[in-house]
């Protein structure tokens, strides 16, 4: 098992839900973590939360993953602060659930911006940094992304585009020695979709056990790369 203590990592989307739990889960090994959130408010809220697991350190940056630029800016911040990014998360993500007849141009558009070009642009700023470290990219996709519902067409495209854009890079990267692997959670119980988790969401998946997940994805020795993995609630709720 690799030692993973003072590697860093860089989490987009992760002042709360899934993102914060790995965050949380990485920290707890010593990792150094970059947080992004449109709001710097949200970032800094989540770092004083962080920072007292006692073990490694938490950066909050306000960043926006459709906007290349900002994107950018925040990955230089990181690269400034500890020098290295071991480990790029490309969590971010939105949902927009309507019917075709309804679904509006600009609830499409912020989706695919979102949860699809937000993952190439914040993949593109920081490829450099996972070259020099030989680093791990992970996305955060979702049975979505090989599923398709009713009024799901927005997100299922977005979904299904990230699972495909991840393992056509895992091939473009392997070469270079970063390994890339995309996670697909079924039901994770997080504020998505303006949900608030509760104890009803006990049957659903816990985002201390996807921050579990990429933290033994971080520790495999790194001849073995689990490219896609699948996750759902044991028994559905």
């Amino acid at each position: 098992m690799q030692n993973i203590a003072n590697k860093t990592a860089f989490i987009t989307g992760g002042s709360k839900g899934i993102g914060y739990g790995i965050a949380a889960a990485l920290m707890e090994q010593g990792m150094r973590v970059a947080i992004t959130s449109r709001s710097q408010e949200a970032a800094d809220k989540a770092v004083s939360e962080l920072n007292k697991i006692g073990k490694g350190e938490a950066l909050g940056l306000e960043a926006d993953v459709r906007d290349f630029e900002s994107q950018k800016k925040a990955i230089q911040q990181a690269m400034d602060k500890w020098g290295q990014i071991d480990l790029l998360v490309a969590n971010a993500g939105i949902g927009h659930f309507a019917a075709i007849q309804d679904l509006s141009v600009e609830q499409w558009q912020e989706t695919i911006d979102t949860n699809l070009t937000g993952v190439f642009y914040t993949l593109k700023a920081g490829l450099e940094g996972l070259k020099e470290a030989k680093g791990y990219f992970i996305t955060i996709s979702s049975l979505a992304g090989t599923n398709f519902f009713a009024k799901g067409s927005a997100y299922n495209a977005s979904k299904f585009g990230l699972t495909g854009f991840t393992q056509a890079v895992m091939l473009d990267l392997r070469n270079e020695g970063i390994r890339c692997t995309t996670i697909m959670p079924g039901s994770v119980a997080t504020y998505f979709n303006d949900h608030t988790p509760n104890e009803a969401d006990a049957w659903k998946i816990q985002i201390e056990d996807l921050g579990q997940m990429v933290v033994d994805l971080m520790k495999i020795h790194p001849r073995t790369l689990p490219s896609k993995i699948e996750v759902r609630p044991s028994i559905p709720g």
